[in-house]
């Protein structure tokens, strides 16, 4: 039986495919800069642009992308394709007015298992290269789905982000917390190492302004857990559910996840043995109650968000 609020449920109406690749725009980038501590163990930057005079003024929200298509050809040839990129900015851009846009890029470098040869993701380089004045061709916007609800006073939310996973909940958090929001908003980012937490300072500082905002790190590659494993986002749940469970146990929660596909599995898990079936629902109910059972097979096969959880993994 669905809650009063997961009844109560409505998202705004958005645009989308106001360019399509097959005729995007052009836009200026105006800032490039590092996202994270410049000690990071990555590359990962804060690309802004420029789209002012163009159908996408006033026209994208957090939770909605926006394409690039990097220039050339790939090794078949043809022109390289399309790849979204999430809004970082809240409603109104950066500038408040509609015009600048940001999103966030962690460059693609990595290596062929089969070779030891390097692989370069071609669009997040491209992308992170681009110089100020520099112009890159936009589609989108694209998604109507990961977005806040049309009354976001009336929830409470848990955001749970690995890596550039965070750029949508920037947008979102900014949008929370300058309306004034009384109800409580929690963000659990998990990377790496410290030094690759992305846009800390500006959490850091909402998290000291706002006593209903929550800033989590769930660092994995440094101090494990109690039991060995380690620090993943999902933990985060068990491990601070002094103050997150009464959150999580409330019937107006929301909980959003973006990040890498597969951390889904481990979020699942834990609603699971918190007993929070009420976030999920179950093609195939044999273990629902017994989650000790949960494989990640089962839990793959056999559960999916339910109306209260929002999924956006890639």
């Amino acid at each position: 039986m669905s809650t009063k609020a997961e009844s109560a449920l409505e998202f705004p109406a958005v645009n989308i495919n106001l360019y399509k690749p097959s005729d995007p725009i052009n836009v200026p980038i105006i800032e490039n800069r590092i996202a994270t501590a410049a000690s990071g163990s990555g590359f990962t930057r804060h690309v802004t642009f420029d789209v002012s005079g163009t159908k996408l003024e006033n026209c994208v929200i957090p939770g909605q992308s926006l394409g690039v298509i990097p220039e050339g050809v790939d090794e078949n040839g043809k022109p390289h394709k399309v790849r979204l990129y999430s809004i970082a900015s809240p409603t109104g851009g950066e500038d408040g007015e509609g015009k600048i846009y940001a999103t966030t890029v962690k460059r693609v470098i990595d290596e062929h298992w089969y070779d030891r040869g390097m692989f370069l993701g071609v669009c997040s380089n491209f992308t992170c290269d681009r110089e100020t004045g520099e112009i890159i061709r936009m589609t989108g916007p694209s998604g109507k789905r990961f977005l806040l609800p049309r009354n976001p006073e009336a929830y409470n939310y848990v955001f749970l982000a690995t890596g550039t996973g965070v750029a949508p909940f920037r947008g979102m958090i900014l949008d929370l917390m300058r309306s004034g929001i009384k109800n409580d908003v929690a963000l659990v980012f998990g990377c790496p190492f410290r030094t690759d937490v992305i846009y800390p300072e500006l959490f850091e500082d909402l998290d000291a302004k706002h006593d209903n905002f929550h800033f989590i790190k769930a660092i994995s590659r440094e101090k494990p857990r109690p039991d060995g494993t380690k620090q993943y986002v999902q933990y985060a749940l068990l491990d601070e559910q002094k103050w997150m469970l009464p959150i999580l146990k409330k019937e107006n929660t929301l909980i959003y996840v973006c990040g890498l596909k597969g951390m889904e599995t481990g979020i699942i898990s834990i609603l699971g043995q918190l007993g929070l079936f009420d976030y999920l629902r179950f093609k195939d109910e044999t273990h629902l109650h017994n989650p000790e059972k949960w494989t990640k097979e089962w839990i793959k096969s056999a559960v999916r968000p339910g109306s209260r959880m929002f999924l956006e993994v890639y």
